[in-house]
């Protein structure tokens, strides 16, 4: 018996019970549609992230601060985005900074071209005057190399000599009152920075320990996972803020938290041990994309997990359905032995019934999972991710589909061995007299 005609008489034997095969198949296709739907998401999603960081550039660059206070300020991230600022809400500075030596220690690192220590420039809020409310704020300084998706404008300018502007999220320039967020480009927003001496004073105000800066908008950030961790600003703007926040504090005790470095860029992993060794917590673009993507990964192996479970069920749904068969057409083995089949052949003939039950249940869930995922992507780029224009939710990868019908039709084989060995080790005279 050819390869060809064995298959051919496993399928035709599986709809001798329609209703149990049919069965067995949905049991498969519960566990195929959700771990390739799973695998498709995860593709969505790490092709976006992928994205993100070629879209960024900045191969060798590296951003770090005191590991006390990068601690600090991942408790404290959140993204429940833009926040009224309110007078009793202080936006307090980091008190973590990063000491001489560890400086020093850092610049003889083997691999560290450039080390440049930055300043911790904060402000309290920005607003404009389309709204009379007041939003908190946290600025970024953008640094030449790095390149950040704009949707609107330009990013700001990194000259040492150019006027104050910064980029701003779409969400905050909406609820500055910009529905429209391209008609915030070029218009003028202000931004509270305090003076750190001054608004220690208990008896002073915080508006009163506060400067107003007008400062340009030079464009709007695209929707992505790195415009969700605040608003752009130049040079120029990030030094103005910095010498306000400073004023009248002595040079000396003008501390950086934060410090960023260009580097060897086969080194770069290296060169983040090192830097953990003098206590400094080192992330280079990737890492920080890679945060989130972690988040959604943990997500989808969970459900992964549940896809798993459910294959595990319709193993045990095909063992049952394969001794059933076997149960009914105990004659009909018998006469074939009796005509010369071969126990392999026996083995080999309802192996293949098991391995059709995960191809067909695997390829509904293929079928199936495509259908909903394109619509869900569909559906999701109108509501939920109609700000992420490039986050494509599903992509269903060719190889990666046919890997998973693969390991399922291989389960379902090891699920059908048992069953397909008993019916092989039958004796033929006593399956003849079967009834």
């Amino acid at each position: 018996m050819k390869v060809l005609d064995i298959i051919r008489d496993a399928n035709a034997n599986l709809w001798r019970s329609k209703l149990r095969s049919f069965l067995t198949i949905l049991a498969i296709f519960v566990g195929s549609f959700t771990i390739i739907l799973n695998s498709a998401i995860n593709a969505g999603v790490h092709d976006f992230m992928d994205k993100q960081i070629a879209n960024m550039g900045g191969d060798g660059y590296l951003e770090m601060m005191p590991t006390e206070a990068y601690e600090t300020a991942m408790s404290l991230i959140s993204s429940n985005g833009p926040q009224e600022y309110t007078d009793d809400k202080d936006s307090s500075n980091a008190s973590t900074y990063i000491k001489d030596e560890q400086i020093e220690k850092a610049k003889q690192i083997d691999g560290v071209k450039v080390f440049n220590a930055l300043p911790n420039s904060t402000a309290d809020y920005i607003t404009s005057d389309k709204t009379d409310k007041r939003y908190r704020i946290n600025i970024n300084l953008v640094v030449e190399g790095i390149n950040f998706d704009m949707s609107n404008g330009v990013s700001p300018d990194t000259a040492e000599d150019a006027g104050y502007e910064i980029a701003l999220n779409e969400d905050m320039a909406k609820v500055l009152g910009y529905e429209d967020v391209s008609e915030i480009v070029g218009k003028t927003v202000q931004i509270a920075v305090p003076s750190n001496a001054k608004c220690q004073t208990s008896a002073i105000k915080r508006s009163d320990c506060q400067t107003i800066l007008d400062v340009k908008v030079s464009g709007t950030q695209a929707p992505g996972i790195l415009s969700m961790g605040g608003s752009r600003v130049n040079l120029s703007l990030w030094n103005r803020v910095n010498e306000i926040n400073y004023e009248g504090i002595a040079p000396e005790l003008n501390r950086s938290y934060q410090a960023t470095a260009d580097v060897d860029p086969d080194k770069i992993d290296e060169i983040k041990e090192q830097l953990k060794e003098i206590g400094l917590t080192a992330m280079s673009v990737e890492d920080e994309v890679g945060m989130f993507q972690t988040f959604f990964d943990a997500i989808l192996i969970v459900f992964n997990i549940f896809g798993g479970i459910a294959l595990v069920a319709a193993s045990i749904g095909i063992i049952n359905t394969l001794f059933m068969a076997v149960q009914e057409r105990t004659r009909e083995i018998g006469l074939d032995k009796a005509l010369g089949m071969s126990n392999s052949k026996v083995f080999l003939s309802f192996s293949c019934e098991a391995v059709m039950l995960g191809f067909w249940g695997s390829v509904v869930g293929v079928v199936l999972s495509m259908i909903v995922g394109t619509a869900v992507s569909a559906i999701a780029h109108d509501t939920f991710l109609k700000d992420f224009p490039t986050f494509q939710l599903t992509i269903f990868e060719p190889l990666t589909m046919i890997g998973i019908v693969l390991i399922i039709m291989f389960i379902a084989f090891l699920a059908g061995t048992l069953p397909a060995r008993k019916a092989s080790k039958k004796n033929p005279i006593d399956a003849l007299r079967y009834e």
